[in-house]
């Protein structure tokens, strides 16, 4: 074993052989794979279907593409056979919401490059013959899509890898792991080995690889069967005819997939009840372990693919397999920089991991290469998660995840396992107000609020659904009146010492506020100059500063920020997420309502927009920021957590007569696009540089201190955008409204995608958010929608279509 690396990756499964050589193929020759045993592909585990649905959002769905193409061009280049076989993907709809979730599916595929095909049941049995109709009300097909042999792809890949220069070490076990002389030194029963970088593919070990450097990674597997038939005569005889293979076929609402195999049939399910295994990982000798096979469970989906493909039910069962496969709550796997270690990367939970291991190694290698990946990887950065996910959270969120592989995957679905989890003391009066909750990073917060005589519960929709009425009325008494929206879960921090300021310049493109008790919104460049964070910043003092960015995002950005920050002790950072609480009190009488219970002026003299003063709300202190994203006069009440209900009581006591009521995230989502306001991760992202999501005043290139991303901001520019941000109005919708991911045209060319979307009540219209291209951006310039399967005319708007002046947020 060599003495130094350039990289260390630990795991030889494909995961782990994918990253090594895509770390190879950067030219990164210096690299090594460590794996306890021979090179591995997942055991008995297969794949089928490379391009799945559940989690088919922009950005990943640009990863299982370039799968499928590397895929495709290994043998070319390596001599070996990746084990791809091109059957097609063929999935079934036996409801309408079904079919709206491929409609919308199929939008976001063209907007990547992926082919959909729609089908009628008579074409899905004309690829599908042995299937039943019955129930079916059409369906979709991948034509490019199939299943793999993972031996095969993981022999392919590691040929690659070693064809540039990577070792691999075989029957070598990592006992120990340490950071020593800003180094990672790795320990192994072969010797040591130290390195600038690590790579974590242990797969079903991931927890114990966590253990080993203070990682509680989120990822615990769930037991997964599937059964193989004996061969049945009709595709024997198909084979002997020459017939092509039939594709992976789906039944969604049967919660199972089927494919040919050997003459029979490999039937997949994704059962309810499923547990979770190994929750401190494997022994060493049941790496590969099967299961006691649990037919019962599997009885629902075996009677479902009967009735479906009755010759399913005419074989006998050749062997049942249950093994272990690594799952995270959400489902999807953690690819990134682990929090709080410098230089150590996680590519683990890969329930699915074979479609995903060409694209995760090919984006992993960019982010440690050149400093970024290529694509937005928030969905599937490890720090989307926090310390909230316990082993305890894990056991719920993960077996809940699989159990719902296959149902429908609605834009407004909230899954209900291990909650309330992590709430604000506000949470019951909001509940008794008729609050329906969702989750956001472990936070209840108020999605909408359901009115006396309204059941609290959601009806999810790909469609305007039953909140949908609630929601308008909502945004009608914050225009009219005012309201109070609980935004607590905001990830909060102060920064504070004498490099402070000179910190914050160099993290952030916008200039810092130079008053005490101004605010600015800045954003936190990556460095090619796209977006990586967005805070707003209050300047407290010469030395100190309080930070707000969004509640999903407080691990990314607090890691961010400390990874970033200057090692000479200059600069303190203190998370205040779960010490302070926030309540955002906004519309047309919140001035009269907060003069009410305060003794500060609040008036513009001397309370203007864009500022923030010490204030004290009844008997409690605050912070009060007049800013606000949804467009009106209004505050953000920041306040130590313990005065929350003293606060939260006493504007609803004085206010009763104002018309104060409570709204939700919907209702504050609805405004904040009639204003334009973007989002991290939908209008801006790494893959938009800022100028293209219209940042252009936010970035002060003339501010004397350089900043991260400026130089590759000002490389972007010089080479031409590829996108402009612009709002759109959207005509003659009546239940359906862009969602994001919709995309647009001129005529039969693509030409952009919306990036979020919703209803305007203030405005009265639907609208979308969108990028397109830079010489079609020009106000007034007519496109067509794709919403649903149905195309509508599309107008692009002034930005901020509501108030465009500000006169409301100024008033």
């Amino acid at each position: 074993m060599k003495s130094h690396a350039r990289v260390v990756v630990i795991g030889g499964g494909a995961v782990g052989v994918g990253t090594l050589y895509h770390l190879a193929k950067k030219g990164w020759s210096d690299v090594v794979l460590i794996e306890r045993k021979e090179l591995t592909s997942g055991s008995t585990w297969h794949a089928a279907g490379l391009l799945p649905l559940f989690n088919m959002s922009y950005s990943v769905g640009q990863i299982h593409k370039y799968s499928v193409e590397l895929y495709n061009s290994l043998q070319e280049e390596t001599g070996l056979h990746s084990g791809l076989s091109t059957v097609s993907n063929i999935r079934l709809a036996t409801n309408q919401d079904r079919m709206d979730e491929y409609m919308q599916y199929k939008g976001v595929a063209e907007t990547i490059g992926v082919n959909v095909e729609v089908l009628t049941p008579d074409e899905i049995i004309a690829h599908w013959p042995l299937a039943e109709k019955e129930g079916l009300i059409g369906g979709i097909r991948h034509p490019d899509d199939g299943y793999i042999q993972p031996a095969d792809l993981t022999q392919a890949m590691a040929k690659g890898a070693r064809d540039r220069g990577a070792e691999i070490y075989r029957n070598t076990t990592v006992t120990a792991i340490e950071r020593v002389n800003d180094e990672w030194k790795v320990t192994t029963d072969k010797g040591e080995i130290t390195c600038e970088h690590i790579v974590s593919c242990t797969g079903n070990f991931a927890r114990q690889t966590g253990r080993m450097v203070g990682l509680e990674i989120p990822v615990i597997p769930v037991e997964h069967q599937y059964i193989v038939t004996e061969p049945h005569p009709a595709i024997k005889e198909r084979q002997a005819q020459g017939l092509p293979e039939m594709g992976v076929l789906r039944e969604s609402d049967g919660s199972w997939y089927m494919r040919e195999e050997a003459g029979g049939f490999i039937l997949g399910p994704y059962e309810k009840g499923a547990p979770v295994c190994y929750f401190d990982g494997p022994d060493d000798d049941s790496e590969y372990e099967l299961f006691q096979e649990d037919l019962e469970r599997l009885m629902p989906h075996i009677e479902s693919a009967i009735a479906r493909v009755p010759a399913f039910g005419e074989v006998g069962v050749k062997k049942v397999y249950n093994g272990a496969i690594a799952y995270t709550p959400d489902g999807s796997p953690i690819i990134g920089p682990a929090w709080d270690l410098p230089n150590f990367w996680l590519n683990e939970g890969h329930s699915f991991g074979i479609t995903a291991t060409g694209g995760a190694g090919w984006q992993l290698a960019e982010w440690i290469v050149e400093g970024e990946p290529t694509i937005d990887m928030n969905g599937v950065d490890p720090r989307r998660f926090g310390s909230y996910a316990t082993k305890s959270f894990l056991k719920e969120k993960n077996e809940e995840a699989y159990a719902n592989v296959f149902t429908i995957h609605y834009p407004d679905e909230e899954r209900e396992a291990a909650r309330p989890l992590r709430t604000t003391p506000c949470y019951d009066r909001l509940k008794s107000m008729g609050a329906v909750f969702g989750q956001t990073f472990g936070w209840e917060r108020a999605n909408w609020f359901a009115p006396e005589g309204v059941p609290q519960e959601d009806h999810w929709s790909f469609r305007r659904s039953n909140w949908f009425e609630h929601v308008g009325n909502e945004v009608k008494n914050v225009a009219e009146n005012v309201g109070v929206l609980d935004m607590s879960a905001f990830a909060k921090a102060r920064i504070e010492g004498p490099g402070a300021e000179a910190f914050l310049e160099y993290l952030t493109a916008n200039k810092l506020p130079k008053k005490k008790g101004r605010v600015t919104l800045a954003h936190a460049l990556a460095p090619r100059g796209g977006v990586h964070s967005e805070f707003t910043i209050m300047r407290e003092s010469d030395e100190s500063f309080y930070l707000v960015s969004a509640g999903a995002a407080q691990r990314l950005d607090h890691d961010w920020i400390k990874k970033h920050m200057p090692t000479d002790r200059s600069v303190s950072f203190t998370d205040l997420t779960n010490s302070m609480g926030v309540l955002v009190l906004a519309g047309p009488k919140s001035r009269e309502l907060l003069s009410r219970l305060t003794l500060t002026d609040l008036s513009n003299e001397n309370f203007p927009w864009l500022s923030a003063q010490k204030i004290d709300v009844g008997l409690a202190p605050a912070i009060a920021a007049r800013v606000n994203f949804v467009g009106e006069l209004g505050w953000e009440l920041h306040h130590p957590i313990e005065y929350q209900n003293h606060i939260f009581d006493a504007l609803f006591k004085a206010g009763e007569d104002l018309g104060i009521k409570p709204f939700g995230i919907r209702a504050m989502n609805a405004m904040r696009l009639e204003k334009s306001y973007r989002l991290v991760g939908t209008e801006m992202s790494i893959e938009y540089s800022a100028y293209e999501s219209g940042l252009h005043r936010f970035v002060s290139t003339k501010k004397n201190a350089d900043f991260i991303g400026r130089a590759g901001l000002e490389a972007w520019e010089a080479k031409g955008a590829d996108n402009a941000f612009v709002t759109l109005k959207v005509h003659d919708t009546d239940d359906a409204d862009a969602i994001g991911g919709n995309p647009i045209y001129q005529g039969d060319v693509l030409v952009g995608r919306a990036t979020s979307g919703g209803y305007g009540f203030r405005v009265g219209y639907s609208i979308a958010l969108a990028m397109v291209k830079p010489e079609l951006a020009g106000i007034g310039t007519i496109f067509e929608i794709d919403i649903l399967g149905k195309k509508h005319k599309a107008e692009i708007v002034a930005e901020s279509p509501f108030d465009p002046d500000n006169n409301h947020l100024r008033a």
